[in-house]
């Protein structure tokens, strides 16, 4: 995989979001997986902005969900649909229709599960995956010890990450459901480009043992060293503890210009 590290979470949305400006300038009806959570904030701004000045339209680009709270319904101001329709659909000018998304308030969960995940391959599978990472490494809702191939499935959470997401919330954990529906990791590692974006000294362990640590279920993130064209965007808090980190810099600061990451 490719670690690019950069000064701050700014610069990486803005590094980010010029990858996916020039696949959608590509490929404008190009799928995108898209990720929630604080991280991803400022790649969604960037491309914004860059969508606002014309130069780049995004109207005819297509966005998958990774994943999504069981339980929750649609219009729930923090179910991940609502979430993704504020920070990624509406500002980039992308209506509801070009949305995929799984059921999270479906009767038979199980088969809302096989359902998502056979559509992303009916729509010829995601282009570009964003993918954020917690602190015990996981990727999507798949928790440690979750399978290398696994599909897009239901979860149970963690307490960690249960209490990570109450500030959603309100701050109360009572709020948050016990259970998700994810890609599963195999699922994820079937897009054509995955890029990890981690910032913050929070992450810096679950990135040395994502980037140079053995491929294993404890750290999902992990897997992402078997994908042919996997880039892990971090800053320098969250490089702060990879052994490699000087190599990294200078392999990026000398790759050429027209490669991108």
């Amino acid at each position: 995989m490719e670690v690019v590290i950069v000064p701050d979470a700014k610069a990486g949305g803005e590094l980010i979001a010029e990858a996916m400006a020039e696949l959608i300038r590509h490929k404008p009806e190009a799928l995108l997986g898209v990720a929630t959570g604080s991280t991803p904030l400022p790649i969604y701004e960037a491309l914004a902005a860059k969508v606002g000045s014309g130069a780049v339209d995004a109207s005819r680009t297509r966005v998958a969900q990774l994943d999504e709270y069981v339980g929750l319904p649609a219009e729930h101001p923090e179910s991940y649909r609502s979430v993704l329709r504020r920070e990624v659909l509406e500002p980039l000018g992308i209506g509801m229709a070009a949305f995929m998304g799984p059921d999270g308030t479906a009767e038979d969960v199980r088969a809302a599960c096989e359902a998502y995940d056979k559509a992303l391959g009916d729509a010829g599978g995601v282009d570009l995956q964003l993918l954020g990472i917690g602190t015990d490494g996981h990727i999507g809702f798949n928790e440690p010890c979750s399978s290398l191939a696994s599909r897009t499935r239901i979860k149970t959470l963690t307490e960690q990450t249960r209490v990570d997401n109450a500030r959603f919330f309100e701050g109360d954990i009572e709020q948050v459901p016990h259970h998700v529906i994810t890609q599963g990791i195999g699922t994820i590692l079937e897009a054509r480009h995955l890029v990890l974006l981690a910032t913050g000294e929070g992450k810096a362990d679950a990135v040395a043992a994502t980037v140079e640590g053995p491929v294993a279920a404890v750290c999902p993130a992990s897997a992402l060293q078997l994908h042919p064209h996997a880039t892990v965007v971090v800053d320098e808090a969250a490089a702060s503890k990879l052994k490699l980190a000087d190599y990294f810099r200078h392999t990026y600061s000398n790759k050429p210009a027209w490669q991108g990451i």
